[in-house]
């Protein structure tokens, strides 16, 4: 399981890269890895407002459809619509694949965040390395 330590967390799987005032957000190796092979990715659109916590995707996979939730309250600036037609994206690199780009709203909801670290504790037994 690949975790980068540039980068924030959420429990649910998200992952948030933040530059300045914006960040984009995706979902994690290990979501993927537990999702199975990506077969629709529906995003949001362009000048959507989402709050910290707030669904604003869905991820279909061969396994299951699981909602994805904004680790910060921001206004969608840019949507990945490279991963509209070619979902299988996130599975063959989760971090390269972002899914939204957004002007951060609250800067102070990153405060919760999980640090590399801490992600990868959460994570070890469910997502091992080499599975």
């Amino acid at each position: 399981m690949l975790v980068l330590e540039n980068l924030l967390y959420t429990k649910n799987h998200e992952w948030i890269r933040v530059a300045e005032d914006k960040a984009y957000i995706g979902v994690t190796d290990c979501a993927q890895k537990l999702l199975g092979d990506i077969v629709f990715v529906d995003l949001p659109s362009e000048d959507d407002e989402f709050s910290k916590g707030e669904a604003f995707s869905t991820i279909e996979s061969v396994k299951a459809a699981e909602d994805i939730f904004m680790p910060a309250s921001g206004n969608v600036l840019q949507v990945n619509e490279e991963l509209t037609d070619n979902p299988i994206l996130v599975n063959e690199n989760a971090y390269d694949a972002w899914m939204i780009c957004v002007e951060l709203s609250n800067k102070d909801d990153l405060k919760d965040l999980l640090k590399a670290e801490e992600y990868e504790e959460l994570c070890k037994d469910l997502c091992k390395e080499g599975e």
